[in-house]
């Protein structure tokens, strides 16, 4: 409130002497009557503030900023001059306060002494002391009541794994929420002075993140270095608790250091001074950070590199430097351009983990490990992005308002990435449950026939409607994006309407291709795997588009015919066939027990449990067809499932062979007979000859 009302001072006394200087006409004789004359209680005080030190000082400050704004509003300065100004005054307020940093010590030492004073320094201290210790006794008296659970070892390592795992959930976790509450207990039962308050507040804080940080990072230890299906690691266990003592180390470091610079806000420290210690403590991160470089593990056969080992450090060095110079946003990218990729991988690696175990907590849950792998990278990526957004300077009302450009192109940014993120969860969530339902609806598996068609339409349905899904949530998320960044979607949307018609009378035929294709598929006249007849194309069905479908030929050619070109489609597959057998004996046969055979045939290819199944209507003789020239000729028929009368037919063949060679049933054959008086030799070769050219003409084709 008071920098407003300085502010307004200052605006007013602008706009006061930018109106003196322009209005020069005398002013009339100014009476105690008038308003004019004598202004209000609210003006005076005003005035009279404007009169302070603090305020004159301040007001000069801003006189001398206001060049460089109007420069930078003008367009006359580059922005690299800006920044570097900034980066200089930057430098120049932590100097000072460098310099000023003892006065503001003693003063704070001042406001503890009054701060304390009442209650007094063994109070206040065994409150402290209650604050640290409270969390770490109960975790302990938890621990004692509840032991750790026992993993279950079994010669099987993958189920070892499992076990491991949800253990090591339930044992790293839990003490952690229980050192929390236990934490917050003095916090809320004792009656904390105002400033002490702030303190126990900040300590209780880090306290509650360095347990977390410790469970956590236990836990992912765990996870990343367990054993794979095959037995080996992913990670080795040396490397794994490597990184996890450095990374906890700096993260808890960073928490008490954040509470450091938390307490001096109510100790009345300035802004300098709290850069200043800041800077300080970065220095100790900045050792954590050159201190794993130089000491990580390495894998057998592999070897330290000096030059990554040089390069890493002199760039943490940068960000140290670029830290003190203020540049927030070139900080925070060069951190993210560290840290992550590596989270995003850890990340990857524990999910990885939990999924590879084959009893484990996400096996055969394609969803879970799907909705755990994504959204925890969306989670990381979200959270990068807002705490970017912090650290530039993007307040969460500021970006709500959208007052400048920059926080509207900011805002929209980042709207973009959460938005890229929740579509990309989105899209894999269904791509992983529609191949789940593809998986667990393979014909092969089906049992009735009712069941293989209901998944033969699975089959045939899903991969498009995957397609379709993946195109309108791809749509809908970029045109959210470009709205988010100011982009007028409207235009877009009717402009893509305008050339999807012009597209569309360009480019009838693929339009015919894909409605012909939708009314395929609503009228069912085909399904994956499925022998259909069209035109001249035939073959099974073996997977569509959105406009053409591939057919197998059974000798092998794949052929991809567009649906407007199929027309009358002739299905080879569905629910039932008959096939007849045609078969020549002779004139002396007894019909009757050629019958009672093929009779006989039928129930035997009934009770035959590999073609029983596919029988609908077993073999049976029709009749006679036909007197022939040489033959009797009779018709069998039987009733089969789609695809399988070609087995039984060869099978049914060979048993009607054998069964009429053993009854004495004869097949019919042409012969021709030949008689001359005086010339028997010759007729009998003559015979010979004609039987001879009439077999070979019946022989077929190499």
């Amino acid at each position: 409130m008071m920098q407003l009302l300085i502010s307004m001072a200052f605006a007013l006394a602008v706009a006061t002497s930018a109106a003196a200087q322009t209005a020069n006409p005398p002013s009339p004789p100014s009476t105690p009557t008038t308003s004019a004359a004598q202004p209000p209680a609210e003006v005076r005080q005003i005035l009279e503030l404007m009169q302070t030190p603090q305020v004159k000082e301040w007001m000069a400050t801003q006189m001398k900023a206001a060049p460089t704004a109007t420069l930078t509003e003008a367009g006359e300065m580059s922005a690299l001059s800006e920044l570097v100004g900034h980066a200089r005054r930057h430098v120049e307020m932590v100097s000072g306060a460098a310099m000023e940093f003892p006065g503001e010590v003693e003063t704070a030492s001042e406001v503890v002494e009054r701060e304390v004073a009442p209650t007094g320094w063994l109070l206040i201290t065994t409150e402290v002391i209650a604050l640290f210790i409270t969390g770490a006794i109960v975790e302990l008296l938890f621990r004692l009541i509840v032991p750790k659970p026992r993993i279950r070892r079994t010669d099987d390592e993958v189920v070892t794994v499992a076990h491991h795992a949800a253990a090591n959930l339930l044992y790293r976790v839990v003490p952690a929420i229980v050192f929390a509450m236990a934490t917050l207990v003095p916090l809320l039962a004792f009656n904390w002075p105002p400033i002490t308050r702030s303190m126990a507040i900040a300590i209780a804080v880090a306290l509650i993140v360095a347990r977390f940080t410790v469970a956590l990072g236990r836990l992912l230890v765990a996870l990343v270095t367990l054993p794979r299906a095959d037995g080996e690691r992913q990670i080795s266990r040396a490397r794994g608790l490597f990184w996890f003592r450095r990374c906890a180390t700096f993260a808890i470091y960073f928490a008490f250091g954040w509470a450091v610079i938390q307490l001096m806000v109510p100790l009345g420290f300035s802004e300098g001074a709290r850069y200043f210690v800041g800077y300080i403590l970065g220095i100790g991160l900045f050792a954590i950070a050159v201190e794993a470089i130089w000491h990580r593990p390495v894998e057998e056969g592999e070897h330290r590199s000096f030059t990554v080992s040089w390069g890493l450090t002199l760039y943490f060095a940068f960000l140290w430097l670029l830290w003190v110079s203020g540049f927030n946003l070139l900080l925070w990218l060069g951190i993210y351009a560290v840290l992550l990729p590596r989270a995003l991988s850890v990340a990857t690696l524990a999910v990885r983990s939990l999924h590879q175990a084959e009893a484990g907590f996400l096996a055969g849950r394609r969803i879970a490990t799907v909705l755990l792998d994504r959204g925890v990278r969306a989670l990381i990526i979200t959270a990068a992005a807002f705490w970017l957004g912090r650290m530039i300077g993007l307040a969460a009302d500021r970006m709500a308002a959208g007052e400048t450009m920059l926080d509207r192109l900011a805002r929209g940014a980042i709207g973009g990435i959460v938005i890229l993120l929740a579509a990309d969860l989105l899209w894999h969530l269904a791509r992983a449950y529609i191949n789940g339902k593809l998986d667990d609806s393979r014909i092969e598996g089906a049992i009735t026939d009712e069941e293989k068609a209901s998944r033969a339409r699975l089959q045939t349905l899903l991969p498009i409607f995957r397609n379709i899904l993946a195109v309108v949530i791809a749509v809908i998320a970029v045109l959210m994006v470009l709205s988010g960044l100011g982009v007028e979607i409207g235009p877009l949307i009717a402009g893509a309407g305008v050339v999807g018609v012009a597209v569309g009378f360009g480019a009838q035929t693929i339009v015919k291709d894909v409605i012909s294709g939708m009314f395929y598929l609503w009228d069912d006249a085909f399904r994956v795997g499925e022998y259909i007849e069209s035109g001249s194309h035939k073959g099974v069905v073996e997977a569509f588009s959105l406009r053409s479908v591939r057919l197998r030929h059974h000798r092998g050619p794949l052929t991809t015919v567009p649906f407007g070109e199929l027309g009358a489609v002739r299905n080879l597959n569905r629910d039932w066939t008959i096939d007849k057998i045609t078969l020549n004996v002779t004139y002396d046969t007894d019909l009757v027990k050629a019958k009672k055979v093929i009779k006989q045939i039928g129930q035997q290819l009934l009770d035959n449990p590999d073609y029983s199944p596919h029988i609908i209507e077993t073999l049976k003789m029709k009749g006679v067809e036909q007197f022939g020239e040489f033959a009797i000729v009779i018709r069998l028929a039987m009733m089969t499932k789609p695809g399988e009368q070609f087995v039984i037919r060869r099978n049914a063949l060979a048993m009607i062979r054998n069964a009429f060679k053993e009854n004495g049933i004869e097949f019919a054959v042409p012969t021709v007979q030949v008689s001359s008086e005086g010339h028997e030799s010759e007729a009998h070769a003559a015979a010979a000859r004609h039987l001879s050219q009439r077999s070979n003409s019946d022989e077929p084709a190499a």
